[in-house]
Parts: C-alpha cells; structure tokens; sequence
C-alpha cells in the first residue's frame, strides 16, 4: 500500500481531535491505519493499544482505534520509544510498528536543531518559517510513504494485556482520600495513597 488511504475527512477529524497538524500526529495516524486495516476499529475492549510513548501520535490511535485510556485497552509504558503494539484478543492477532531510526533524514536532523535552538535562545523569522516549513514537508513525507517505510513490524515480547477490573476503594489514612486497592501502599502501619506514601518516604 502506497500512501495513506484513510480519507481527508477522517484525517481533518484526527488532527482536530488532537489540536494540530505534526510529523508525530501523522505517524501516529499511520500506525493507526496499519491497525485498523489488519483489525478493525475496537468494539469496547476488543483490540488493546500499548504505546511506549506520550507524544502526540497516541491520539491519532485514541481517536481512530478507538482505544482509550478509559476503556483500559490504551496501556501507556513510558519507554520514550515511537512504537505501538496491537493485539486483537478474539483470535490472538498481535504486531507492534516501531518507527524506523533516522526516519525523517537531513529534514529531521534540520528539525531538531531548530526545536533545540527555539527552546534555548528563540528562533529568527527566518529560521520560524524554516522550521515550520520543515515540520509540513516531514508530515507530508510519512503521509505518502508505504507502511513497510515507516515501521519495522515485529512481534510484541509480551502477552496481551489483561482486561481491566472493578476493584474495591480504601481510605487512604493521611488525605482521607479514596483509593483504588491496587493503588494503596503500606506505610508502618498506615495504608497511604502513592501521593502521601512518597512523601512520607521524603519526610523519613
């Protein structure tokens, strides 16, 4: 397959839903569309998305996939990585897209000293529209290029996730707060919430 096929409707949709137009909105559109061509669009909690990044390209699964963190078939692993893992629980169906290294070329090298440059010292006018002109042509790039260009596909070392269940609350015993069971943390004697738990450690 030769560009995306998903249609400029439902790209527009993506790109609102998210907020703006960028090269990592766009590869998340793109490991989106791999997922719902092999699998389809999540019915309830049918297809789990585990995503090792929080960058702007997990919206485009929340919002195409249909995988949210609500539902709990969107699992965020903070690994700083540009991969998304798909597993289809009916039949077992898995695959994780790893964005390729060095994928952007010269462009995303430019892109990063530019990023680097406006983060520290601000950039010139000039340098402004260089890099938004960078950021559209980069975006534009991974929105024509097949998915086999943009992702190496591999098997997902671990197995599908659980499905999420209703657990009971407790109290935490310094806010007062209710917790989720699973969230609670044992301090002395006390059941701490993590918020109260870790500044119990810093006080001690």
């Amino acid at each position: 397959m030769s560009g995306c096929r998903l249609s400029s409707r439902l790209i527009q949709q993506t790109t609102d839903f998210h907020g703006h137009w960028c090269p990592g909105l766009a590869i998340g559109i793109r490991a989106a569309e791999w997922a719902l061509n092999e699998m389809g669009k999540s019915p309830d909690e049918e297809i789990v998305a585990v995503v090792e990044t929080d960058m702007c390209g997990v919206d485009a699964v929340q919002f195409l996939v249909v995988c949210t963190f609500g539902k709990g078939n969107l699992i965020h692993r903070d690994y700083g990585k540009n991969a998304f893992s798909f597993y289809r629980r009916r039949d077992g169906k898995v695959s994780r897209l790893v964005a390729r290294p060095g994928l952007h070329g010269e462009a995303g090298q430019m892109m990063a000293r530019l990023n680097r440059k406006m983060h520290v010292e601000g950039l010139t006018r000039e340098e402004e529209t260089i890099r938004e002109e960078t950021r559209e042509n980069i975006s534009r790039w991974i929105m024509e290029q097949e998915l086999e260009t943009l992702f190496e596909m591999r098997i997902p070392t671990q197995p599908v996730p659980k499905k999420d269940r209703i657990m009971s609350s407790l109290i935490c015993e310094h806010c007062g707060e209710s917790v989720m069971e699973s969230r609670i943390r044992r301090w002395d004697t006390k059941f701490l919430c993590i918020p109260c738990f870790e500044d119990a450690e810093v006080r001690s």
